[in-house]
């Protein structure tokens, strides 16, 4: 009895744990439910589905289709036959003509230019610039000549000269920079030393397209005024050059400013320059009719910039006074030659000489015929230094005030001419592109500071 009821105690036991582990498996299944509700309620906003979600399905089954389609089309198409052509109506086969005929003459036309015109045009600009390459460097060398090696070229006398050498100059070197700089694209390791032959370039560009824009406006005030500006400059250079000269010299011969000078030394010097005076009067006179051509001329000098008719405004001013200059040059080698000759007498007083081989003072001994010449021509020449004075100032202060009135118009001549690369195009070229202008600042060899641009 004991034993059979421990048995049913056994199996009760057993029963109950079974029924145990079913409730845990169920309890753990409706957690996982629980979560998994959870789950999907953690989302930022929510929202019904849209049209194109709904028909996602839809959507991608037809993509499928289509894909398999074109794959069955692509695999049959050799059994596929060609769709006949209708034929053309009167109307198109009259647009299909027209359109057919305009296409074979553009064609030919095409290649007519691309065959014939484009090389002919090429070959014909690089022989003109060879051309322009000889007869340039022909002017250069006739404006850098000299007589002998001490002498001045052309171009140091003239500024005419100056400014067509400065213009032949950059023409000759433009296409030698054109080419380098069309390199850079083919090169990447000297694309940054390119930066400064990329600035000198656009900028000498820049520089005479402001030259010669300038010079138009110019150029067109001078040719519509030609009559009034030559006028002008007569009556100018007569009045101040000629008749006022002359009435100063007249006035230096005549004890000026109550100075007592040498009559007969100043008569002599003012009958001479007052002859020149004439002399150069009558010269100018006979060419002033031909003064308004010259005025046209240098109007229409201007379309090849401004500096062109400052410089030869320049040299005419330097022409039309030259008598000045020949002036200044007799009195200040007179008051030389006197001034040298009063310092050599007066060392024959100290009984000194000056030694010219050794170039320094030594001890003579003179005699009295030689002490008593010393002496008598000292005193001659002292008393004639104040008139010889007078006129070298005189004429010292007029060739001053025109090589200032000269030198004013070199100012805008230089503005215009030598411009430094980092002053006119920088601030365009910072304008539209500051890195590429970082690049220059940073690989340029002249000293440069992007504080001043």
């Amino acid at each position: 009895m004991s034993l059979a009821l421990g048995d049913k105690i056994f199996k009760s036991d057993s029963t109950l744990s079974e029924l145990g582990r079913d409730e845990d498996a169920e309890t753990e299944i409706i957690r996982k439910r629980e979560l998994i509700d959870k789950i999907g309620l953690h989302t930022v906003v929510k929202h019904s589905p849209t049209q194109k979600e709904l028909f996602l399905t839809t959507i991608l089954n037809q993509i499928n289709c289509s894909s398999e389609m074109a794959q069955l089309l692509a695999k049959n198409a050799p059994l596929l036959r060609t769709r006949e052509k209708r034929s053309l109506s009167v109307g198109e086969r009259v647009v299909e003509s027209a359109t057919t005929l305009w296409d074979y003459f553009f064609d030919i036309a095409w290649r007519f230019l691309t065959t014939w015109c484009y090389p002919l045009l090429t070959w014909s600009f690089v022989i003109g610039l060879v051309g322009h390459r000889i007869i340039a460097e022909i002017i250069l060398r006739v404006l850098e000549w000299r007589l002998h090696p001490d002498s001045l070229a052309l171009k140091d006398v003239l500024a005419t000269a100056q400014q067509v050498d400065i213009r032949l100059q950059q023409f000759c070197y433009w296409p030698i920079q054109y080419v380098t700089l069309r390199k850079r694209k083919d090169e990447w390791e000297s694309i940054t030393d390119r930066h400064p032959e990329y600035i000198r370039f656009y900028n000498s560009l820049w520089l005479v397209a402001n030259d010669v824009i300038i010079g138009i406006a110019i150029g067109s005030y001078i040719i519509d005024h030609a009559e009034w500006v030559a006028l002008q400059i007569n009556v100018i250079l007569s009045e101040w050059t000629v008749d006022g000269l002359r009435d100063m010299i007249v006035w230096l011969t005549d004890a000026p400013a109550g100075f007592k000078l040498n009559n007969e030394l100043a008569v002599f010097l003012g009958r001479l320059f007052v002859w020149v005076i004439d002399y150069w009067k009558e010269c100018v006179g006979s060419l002033r009719p031909y003064l308004p051509h010259v005025i046209y001329f240098i109007g229409f000098s201007s379309f090849a910039g401004a500096t062109m008719p400052i410089s030869l405004f320049s040299d005419l001013l330097s022409v039309l006074t030259v008598h000045i200059y020949c002036f200044y040059t007799a009195s200040a080698r007179i008051f030389h030659w006197q001034l040298t000759i009063i310092v050599s007498l007066f060392h024959l007083f100290r009984g000194k000489k000056h030694n010219v081989l050794r170039n320094r003072i030594d001890s003579c001994d003179y005699d009295l015929d030689q002490l008593l010449l010393g002496t008598i021509l000292f005193t001659l020449l002292s008393f004639l230094l104040p008139t010889i004075i007078v006129f070298y100032l005189t004429f010292t202060s007029a060739r001053m005030g025109i090589a200032a009135f000269v030198s004013s118009f070199k100012i805008p001549h230089q503005l215009c001419c030598d411009l430094s690369i980092l002053k006119d195009f920088l601030p365009v070229l910072t304008y539209y592109s500051s890195p590429f202008l970082y690049l220059y600042a940073r690989c340029s060899t002249n000293t440069f500071s992007l504080d001043t641009v």
